[in-house]
């Protein structure tokens, strides 16, 4: 069959996450949340190419849909089928999930039924027919683990809906449309049961989001002893922070995979490398991450007893040789590797990967190399091997990059690795002359690194023989199985696999699966070196503090986790007193009374009499039993938190337990306890005062607006028909006020979702105010009438309110991202511009209009990608929100117009490429946003200096080196994006202007090939070309050197070619040009050009270069 498309995995992801974000997700996992959606069942036939009673292992179902196109829901489901004990269904959105194309997808069924921790294992494709030519089907594969979170798979991206639509195609005919899925089933053990350590002796690491990649590489480096022993032997002490030093974490990780029984974190590795939590979302390459740890351990080791550790173990060296074929020239240059980079294409196995390593290029005809002395000479070129180091990691070229469909794809080819490679074979072919024969270099096989999926996205693994015996492991995340050998090489090879039909009578055609999970990296171990590598590493080997600590946090951990099995038997007692809310009111906290969080708790046995509780409380405070009264707290209809009253001498009679069941209905195993205890003129306790039904106790707070600081002054029993006005001697007293002064009192009521604080008449009773036991009473001095001191929160309400709402942010310059520039404290009922303001003043800037700030996003930790318009919101509080996440980050930049005007602008950055001159200079132009093009041509003459007053500019759209579109002088500039291609503004020159009627505009562009892929880069400085009807190639290379300058002696060395669709036809010079070109306008007429190949002098490979990126992706990096 006929693939349309890229490799499936390409384009299988889930609907448009957040912002830029994407993630290989289910269907379900929408931007925000799984949404209601209607569901209808179409009028449709299916078929399951086996009989279900036989339930085979791998099946075929035709899903035939009937009036499609009038159907008006957003999403279908096929009938059931059964394949490998198990039901499926197919889930299309016949408009698209979220998106422009068909998204189609495999269901489990029933997956609401299944038992807890349910998975299944499937291979499968699905099609849709296109029922005028079979040829011209469009079909998917992908592999999947199905569970809970995951019950659905597949391709939101699977067709575009026009395309699926289009009468014409023959995907849909007389309104009837046919989809296929072929599914295959593969039994898989039981991931939660599994005791690795019991089962293999090791155990895996936990997966943070997306660092399987990681995981593999860790495994890989930590079962090569002679690694492990020296990151052990790297120096740290004990007042290192794991977090803070990648050294210290590394041991902390490997002393962990060493001795610990179950699987193993990685968060703190990965704090050490300065990653966010973003990062740890992002899949990166392996080998790029093994680079970039390489180099970060190696510069920690030097000054150490570990110094080159890295280079003994990982280090080898190639040389670069040019030799001349006629002359005795040669010219080498030595290069060291860490890895080698090996093709997969057009490659069986390792053996023919290092024979096209060491293909020699022939360097003669056009391309001939200049050597010194001798000029122009035919040459050969290549590579050959001064040693090989002890460790060998080969990393496969599964990905690159193809320019035909401008994308990186995946080779899932099939590619052989052996268990022992040979690098001596053939009389050491692969060695250079200088290199050491003495040296056997033969390898064993010691880890295969997997990754499964597809380009944009998968899983990667490890098999490993840690002692290279003939048992192999397979260190997936946290689960470690044994595997047999087959699984680790044979089926690590890649290329199709045809699955057998269950029943044959029903569908002849085989199933031919491409296997997705194919051999990435290959580490091998040299034989001579095997018994150093694979050494003993053992306690002796960790230094002493690394111990001490480590097992401590195991101690702790194995306590936590006691306590945790045990917690049904104890009660947490969280008591405070007065103490904690005299140390935290005004400081940590200004609502309510106290944090529960910080005051003392205690761990009691459920089972424990309250009575004996009390004893520990006098053992810990020093305030005798018979001194001690307790309240309860409650939580008030009002969301406050207040003492509510003492507990009865019945209560104290009880059980822990049975008081904390008293105390709080919910399911919380916490008893929150005020602890009233009065203390005499010398600091001794004293009994508490009597409590009548008639008293009220009410804690009191004090307020100074000139300071704005709020204090707890203490707590009274007041009775309730008693009025303020009698305590006012009493509060002067504990706010320390003289006692003429004059005070006002607040009663703090609530503080969600608004403040409520209200004045109190202090002449009428506590009864007629409602005051009742744990209210909070807060007083001030009166404000001065006439008095010319002004307070930013004269009053107690308006301090409150302040608190509620005050935000601290953090800016950061636009420029620099990652930094915190300055703090502000605002609050979160600033307007737009109270915030600007406030910047510009920190800023020293006249004009606040020219800030402009840009909100954060909290998943990618990075600036939105849209700055806030002007006055585009009310408060502070709606920049800081992103979607339901608050943050305390702002972005700010400094413009040299203010932000209104240049709103109605439009902001263009335009490369002038100037006629005469050698030079490229950019202009940033600002129009109205209804300007032309003209208008942008006609600005630009007002700021460049012309080669004649007459010229005419025109303004070009170029992208990855192709001229793409000539704008028109009319069209609007609104909608031009400069953001992703180059506005590129030129002279016409006077040839173009005298066009003749048999004349053609050409493109030409640079180009090299890719001997190795057989591919075309273009590179360089596109540009047009008028060419005549008769003119030959020889006639218009004369016109193109004269235009571009070239000496002869480099242009010499220059072919030239006609190409379409990236197809190379090589010209001769008595060739007519204009011939190769087609007479009518096609779409892409960027993909016909003349073709100036240069010929690629430089070495072809180097270990600084990572050929393998995928480019999509952001770069490793290790901050620390």
């Amino acid at each position: 069959m006929t693939l349309m498309t890229p490799p499936p995995l390409d384009q299988q992801q889930p609907p448009p996450p957040q912002e830029d974000d994407e993630m290989i997700v289910p269907h379900s996992d929408l931007p925000n949340g799984p949404q209601p959606m209607e569901e209808a069942q179409a009028e449709t036939n299916s078929a399951v190419d086996a009989p279900a009673v036989d339930d085979p292992l791998s099946a075929r179902f035709t899903w035939t849909i009937d009036r499609l196109t009038m159907l008006n829901t957003k999403k279908l489901y096929s009938d059931v089928f059964l394949v490998g004990g198990y039901k499926w269904r197919i889930l299309i959105f016949p408009k698209g999930n979220n998106v422009d194309h068909l998204s189609m997808y495999l269901d489990v069924a029933d997956s609401g039924n299944l038992p807890y921790g349910w998975s299944r294992y499937a291979q499968f494709s699905l099609s849709v027919v296109n029922q005028s030519h079979s040829k011209y089907s469009i079909r998917k594969e992908t592999q999947h683990q199905f569970n809970a979170r995951e019950s659905d798979w597949g391709f939101t991206s699977f067709m575009p809906v026009g395309e699926l639509y289009d009468p014409t195609r023959g995907y849909i005919v007389n309104d009837v449309c046919i989809v296929e899925a072929d599914v295959a089933v593969r039994r898989v053990i039981d991931y939660w049961s599994h005791d690795s350590k019991k089962e293999t002796g090791s155990v895996g690491l936990k997966n943070q989001g997306a660092t399987c990649y990681m995981n593999s590489l860790l495994q890989t480096l930590y079962h090569i002893p002679y690694f492990r022993k020296a990151v052990y032997h790297m120096p740290t002490t004990e007042n290192d922070n794991p977090s803070g030093s990648i050294p210290l974490a590394l041991q902390s990780l490997f002393y962990k995979l060493q001795y610990n029984d179950t699987s193993v974190a990685t968060k703190e590795l990965t704090k050490s490398f300065g990653w966010d939590a973003y990062d740890s979302f992002m899949q990166h390459d392996v080998q790029e991450l093994n680079r970039v740890l390489s180099e970060k351990l190696e510069d920690k080791m030097k000054g150490t007893v570990v110094e080159g550790t890295i280079q003994q173990l990982f280090e080898g060296h190639q040389m670069n040789y040019i030799e001349c074929i006629n002359v005795d020239y040669k010219s080498t240059r030595k290069e060291s590797f860490y890895d080698l980079q090996l093709d997969v294409k057009g490659c069986r196995d390792v053996y023919a990967s290092f024979d096209k390593y060491v293909e020699v290029e022939r360097l003669e005809g056009d391309n001939k190399y200049h050597a010194e002395q001798y000029g122009l000479q035919d040459a050969k070129k290549g590579v050959l091997f001064i040693d090989f180091p002890p460790v060998l990691q080969l990393q496969l070229k599964r990905f690159e990059y193809d320019f035909m469909r401008d994308t990186m794809v995946k080779i899932n080819d099939r590619y052989e690795f052996p268990l022992q490679l040979d690098l001596d074979r053939e009389n050491g072919k692969y060695l250079s002359p200088d290199a050491d024969r003495s040296v056997r270099n033969l390898y064993t096989l010691h880890s295969v690194l997997v990754h499964s999926g597809g380009v944009h996205g998968g899983h990667y693994y490890a098999y490993i023989r840690p002692t290279l015996s003939d048992q192999w492991f397979k260190f997936d995340d946290e689960r470690v199985t044994k595997e047999d050998m087959k699984r680790a090489l044979e089926e690590q090879y890649g290329g199709e696999e045809e699955l057998p039909q269950t029943n044959p009578g029903f569908n002849n055609a085989p199933f031919k699966f491409t296997k997705y999970s194919n051999a990435y990296m290959l580490v091998y171990i040299r034989e001579v070196d095997k018994e150093k590598i694979i050494c003993n590493v053992d306690e002796k080997d960790i230094a002493e503090h690394l111990r001490i600590r480590l097992k401590k946090e195991q101690e702790e951990k194995e306590q936590k986790r006691k306590e945790k099995a045990e917690a049904h038997l104890y009660t947490i007692i969280k008591v405070a007193r007065n103490k904690d809310l005299f140390e935290q009111i005004g400081k940590n906290i200004y609502f309510d009374l106290v944090d529960h969080d910080k005051v003392h708790s205690f761990r009691i046995q459920k089972q424990k009499p309250f009575n004996l509780f009390k004893e520990d409380v006098a053992k810990e405070f020093g305030i005798p039993v018979q001194f001690q009264r307790f309240w309860l707290w409650a939580k008030r209809q009002n969301h406050t938190y207040r003492p509510n009253r003492p507990l009865t001498p019945l209560e104290e009679a009880q059980s822990v337990g049975q008081l904390r069941e008293v105390s709080s209905k919910s399911n919380n195993a916490e008893l929150k306890l005020f602890l009233e205890a009065e203390l005499g003129p010398d600091l001794l306790p004293l009994s508490p005062p009597e409590k009548t039904k008639e008293e009220i106790l009410l804690f009191f707070k004090f307020y100074d607006p000139l300071k704005e600081d709020l204090r707890y002054v203490g707590r009274l029993f007041v009775k309730g028909s008693g009025k303020p006005v009698e305590l006012l001697t009493k509060l002067h007293e504990m706010a320390g006020l003289s006692p003429d002064e004059k005070i006002e009192l607040f009663e703090e009521i609530k503080f969600e979702p608004n403040i409520m604080c209200e004045h109190i008449d202090e002449k009428a009773t506590f009864r007629v105010s409602q005051l009742e036991d744990g209210d909070i009473i807060c007083f001030q001095k009166s404000p001065q009438s006439g008095s010319s001191q002004q307070f930013r929160y004269p009053d107690v309400p308006s301090f409150l309110d302040y608190v509620r709402n005050r935000q601290v942010v953090r800016f950061r310059s636009l420029d620099k991202p990652k930094e915190d520039e300055f703090c502000l404290e605002l609050s979160k009922f600033h307007t737009y511009d109270n915030v600007v303001e406030r910047v510009a003043q920190h800023l020293g800037l006249d004009d606040p209009t020219k800030v402009r700030l840009t909100s954060h996003n909290c998943y990618s930790q990075q600036p939105k990608p849209q700055p806030i318009k002007y006055r585009g919101v009310e408060h502070l509080s709606d920049m800081l929100v992103h979607y339901n996440q608050t943050t305390d980050i702002l972005y700010y930049e400094v413009l040299d117009i203010p932000l209104p005007e240049l709103q109605g602008l439009k902001t263009l950055k335009v490369a002038l490429h100037h006629a005469t001159k050698d030079e490229v200079v950019v202009h940033t132009i600002r129009l109205p946003k209804q300007s032309t093009v003209g208008d942008v041509i006609d600005d630009l003459k007002t700021k460049v200096e012309l080669s004649h007053p007459n010229a005419e500019l025109r303004l070009l759209e170029v992208f990855y080196h192709k001229i793409y579109k000539i704008f028109p002088p009319n069209e609007k500039i609104e909608n031009i994006n400069d953001q992703y291609w180059t506005l590129r503004a030129e002279e016409i020159p006077e040839e173009e202007k005298n066009f003749g009627p048999h004349d053609r505009l050409i493109h030409v562009y640079h180009f090299m090939k890719d001997t190795a892929q057989n591919q075309v880069q273009n590179f360089g400085e596109p540009f047009f070309l008028v060419i005549r009807e008769d003119e030959t190639l020889a006639e218009v290379k004369v016109r193109i050197q004269k235009k571009l300058q070239v000496p002869d002696e480099e242009y010499s060395k220059w072919n030239f070619a006609f190409l379409s669709m990236g197809r190379p036809e090589y010209l001769q010079d008595d060739d007519i040009v204009a011939s190769r070109f087609q007479r009518r306008d096609v779409y892409g007429a960027w993909e016909q050009y003349l073709g100036l190949e240069h010929t690629d002098h430089a070495p072809k490979r180097s270990h600084t270069t990572n050929q393998n990126r995928h480019t999509f992706e952001k770069p490793v990096k290790i901050y620390n």
